[in-house]
């Protein structure tokens, strides 16, 4: 990828961190009756980006070469375990629910590590995936602080 289009990757994925970051500053610096609104948010766009990352493999099991038909099932499993995990998060009560958010998004990341060392997602991801893992999942724990 060139380096126009990388700088584009990191100014999108950075702007990404922005909701976590509105509603982690929110639970804490808000008016109490704003917290559990603030929660509210912060949960459910950790399941929105939870999902967003499975679907990420679903799109590179979709365009994999013959070559790597061997990792096929993985990629499709690797592509629905995350959203499960967000639906799973967005039934649960606050405090589980940010802290598995947390643990899954790191997770996947660390799942994407292994796949990266396996040449199945492109090495230049892995720096801004972690990049964006940490500021999500720290993030997702910042209301602990409370």
């Amino acid at each position: 990828m060139d380096a126009a289009h990388q700088r584009l990757l990191w100014t999108l994925g950075l702007s990404g961190l922005l909701p976590f970051a509105a509603a982690a500053l929110a639970v804490l610096l808000a008016p109490d009756h704003w917290g559990g609104f603030a929660r509210g948010a912060l949960i459910a766009y950790g399941a929105v980006i939870l999902s967003f990352l499975g679907a990420v493999h679903w799109g590179l099991a979709l365009r994999a070469p013959v070559g790597e038909a061997w990792a096929t099932p993985t990629r499709l499993v690797l592509g629905v375990v995350p959203s499960l995990i967000g639906w799973a998060a967005m039934m649960l009560f606050e405090a589980p629910s940010l802290l598995l958010l947390a643990v899954g998004i790191l997770a996947t990341a660390a799942v994407e590590q292994w796949a990266a060392s396996r040449g199945l997602v492109p090495g230049f991801y892995m720096r801004l995936r972690w990049v964006l893992s940490v500021g999500a999942a720290a993030c997702l724990l910042l209301p602990f602080l409370v």
